[in-house]
């Protein structure tokens, strides 16, 4: 009941690193993952993979299913998130034209906070500073607007996840359990995001299993975020040195992480992700072996 999946974020192919659709060809990526043994994908950005009149069709091609779409929304201000719900409406009518006959595994509509300057100029700072965490008072307009877009979603027929987030709003495992406590939705368990926040993947499978709806699986390296907190630089810096990196290379135990999931007995889709900002070395090619890599490690582990 655990299907694996990659996404276009792992090629670069991101809006949050400034990167857009086009930076990889659709076509050759679609094939290169289900070569490596991927069944799924990630949106990306909307019009990547195609619109709502063509997404299906050239899933149907490579024998692939929609794992879910990113959409970040500024919950914390009122306005913004009424300007932001566009952008929502525009990847679900994505998802919906492009979503498996298997409801089981049905596209997650992959909700996160847009943050703010602050956050994303301390990676990390929210398990550690309280002054940058969203106050008491600022809860219920963030909590009221989350519970909208859930709505808005579920109107729809698609159950949707939050994603929790470097440098956003719910980052830490504090923000998170108070979100968790605060609205129903369900989490994108982040693995690397969460190293990032100061909290522990296999403690929070544990702990929050019964709310977890969605998997994403990243490693990530400690040390290179000390550094840069250190010298005070901010996400993208952490994007461009490779924060997030192969399977196996960073801090992730993955073996006790499987192991806690199958306990779990979570069901669903399993998106291995590995952001990155392509630097003047990287190809195409040798961006899609690394994650075909990651595929025969998770292989390796019986996935």
């Amino acid at each position: 009941m655990i299907r694996v999946a990659n996404a276009p974020v792992s090629f670069g192919v991101f809006d949050l690193a400034g990167r857009r659709a086009g930076q990889a060809d659709a076509e050759a990526l679609l094939e290169g993952l289900r070569e490596g043994g991927y069944t799924g994908i990630d949106l990306g950005p909307v019009g990547f993979l195609g619109d709502a009149g063509d997404v299906r069709s050239r899933l149907d091609r490579v024998g692939m299913d929609l794992a879910g779409g990113w959409i970040d929304l500024r919950f914390s201000d009122d306005d913004g998130f009424v300007d932001d719900l566009p952008g929502l409406d525009a990847v679900l009518d994505v998802l919906i034209a492009g979503a498996s006959a298997d409801p089981a595994f049905a596209p997650r509509p992959t909700l996160a906070c847009s943050g703010s300057p602050r956050r994303e100029a301390r990676p990390g700072g929210g398990a550690t500073d309280p002054a940058l965490r969203l106050a008491d008072r600022d809860w219920s307009r963030f909590a009221g607007n989350v519970q909208r877009a859930l709505d808005r979603c579920r109107e729809r027929g698609l159950e949707p996840t939050f994603h929790h987030h470097a440098c956003t709003y719910v980052e830490a495992p504090v923000e998170i359990e108070r979100l968790l406590e605060s609205t129903d939705v369900g989490i994108c368990l982040d693995t690397g995001h969460l190293l990032l926040g100061g909290g522990d993947p296999v403690t929070a499978v544990r702990d929050w299993g019964s709310r977890v709806n969605h998997l994403h699986v990243k490693d990530v390296r400690i040390d290179m975020l000390r550094q840069v907190v250190a010298e005070g630089a901010g996400m993208r810096t952490l994007w461009e040195r490779g924060v997030f990196c192969a399977l196996g290379e960073g801090d992730l135990d993955l073996l006790d992480l499987l192991s806690a999931v199958r306990e779990s007995g979570y069901a669903g889709w399993l998106v291995v992700e590995q952001d990155v900002v392509p630097g003047p070395g990287d190809t195409f090619e040798s961006l899609l072996s690394t994650q075909n890599a990651n595929r025969e490690t998770l292989r390796r582990w019986g996935w």
